[in-house]
């Protein structure tokens, strides 16, 4: 079974200047990356804050003007391959909310290669797609591929967090020679998808989203004064609780994370992207994945119910799934290292996880 990781070429590969892409004028050609932790610090719960300096990673920003529309994208870390790494964030995101990932993988001599990590359009630096149309799910996974096509990369393994989860199995079912494996991170699914249709009679079954949901509704309306109230809210110091709900251990989340889901609140886009994906063919588009695909969640994920897991076994084939101990929402800064070693960047017997994580995966 292919797996995420790559293993580096013997020379590298620059990048040609391919497509439409606007890239800055300046910065250092050496990469400048932060002092790696100790391997048993990233064992550790949230062991790592956000990074928003592209440089430390050894990876460039471009603006890509693709059809769908215009994404800012960091990407990197070129080898000979022909085969990418795509990272996808979740609503109310962006492309650093995988830095602690990367961070751990640096920490504990993993680096991850051929990276592309776009700010899907309407989040972080990437503006509103010209493309608004129902099937935004669908053209969010175009926009991806052609990206990394523009970039020179004919395959690709991605890897989707929440929202982007589901882009990333939209990606694999419309382009099966191309993806090679995907990963899900707390991937929204079924649960998701009823929540919306039906918010009063389905609350039980996802009440911290279906809130969630009625918040984003009501600022959505409230237009400026929504976005004000936010900033009202995050001033006073009172978002780490009401962000509360999403991590396992709340308290010991970096404040850079906090900082940034504040900062991506974006009312309106989370209710179209709910909306859209609420009426995606789960059903008809997944059952075409032929690629590998593993999936990992926290045992806190009030995202993510068992229910979603059977249906998605059932409905996605060569589908494993795991649970990670001590997370929420947010496994790849929660336990990143752990997530690089379900999601196989890296040899699960290469570092002991503690005994309250166990490194094996539930069967389907």
């Amino acid at each position: 079974m292919s797996t995420l990781m790559h293993r580096p070429a013997t020379r590298n590969r620059p990048v040609a200047p391919l497509g439409s892409m606007d890239a800055p004028a300046s910065g250092p050609q050496v990469p400048i990356r932060p002092q790696p932790a100790p391997p048993a610090t990233a064992l550790g719960y949230s062991p790592f804050p956000l990074d928003a300096d592209a440089h430390h990673f050894g990876l460039t920003t471009s603006t890509m003007r693709l059809r769908g529309g215009t994404v800012v994208v960091r990407h990197g870390r070129r080898t000979a391959s022909d085969t990418a790494t795509v990272l996808l964030h979740g609503a109310a995101g962006s492309w650093t909310t995988w830095t602690p990932l990367l961070q751990a993988a640096d920490a504990t001599g993993r680096d991850l290669i051929d990276l592309i990590i776009p700010d899907l359009p309407g989040w972080g630096d990437s503006p509103v797609a010209t493309d608004e149309s129902p099937s935004g799910v669908e053209s969010m996974a175009e926009l991806v591929a052609d990206a990394a096509r523009s970039l020179g990369y004919e395959r690709w393994n991605v890897v989707g967090h929440s929202m982007g989860g589901f882009i990333a199995l939209q990606l694999a079912a419309s382009e099966k020679r191309a993806t090679t494996s995907v990963g899900l991170v707390s991937a929204t699914t079924f649960s998701i998808q009823d929540s919306v249709r039906h918010p009063i009679r389905q609350f039980s079954m996802l009440p911290a989203f279906t809130a969630l949901l009625l918040t984003m509704r009501m600022l959505q309306l409230a237009g400026p004064l929504g976005r004000g109230l936010v900033r009202a809210v995050a001033r006073l110091g009172l978002l780490r609780a009401l962000v509360a709900p999403l991590f396992s251990r709340p308290r010991a989340v970096a404040s850079t994370v906090v900082a940034a889901l504040g900062t991506e609140v974006r009312p309106a886009r989370f209710v179209r992207a709910a909306v859209r994906a609420s009426a995606y063919d789960t059903a008809a588009r997944w059952a075409h994945i032929c690629c590998p695909v593993r999936s990992v969640h926290g045992d806190h994920d009030v995202f993510v119910t068992a229910d979603d897991d059977e249906r998605l076994r059932a409905a996605v084939p060569n589908c494993v799934i795991s649970t990670i101990a001590g997370a929420g929402h947010f496994g790849q800064i929660e336990r990143p290292l752990e997530v690089l070693l379900r999601l196989e960047f890296a040899d699960p017997r290469s570092i002991p996880a503690p005994a309250s994580q166990p490194n094996t995966f539930s069967k389907p």
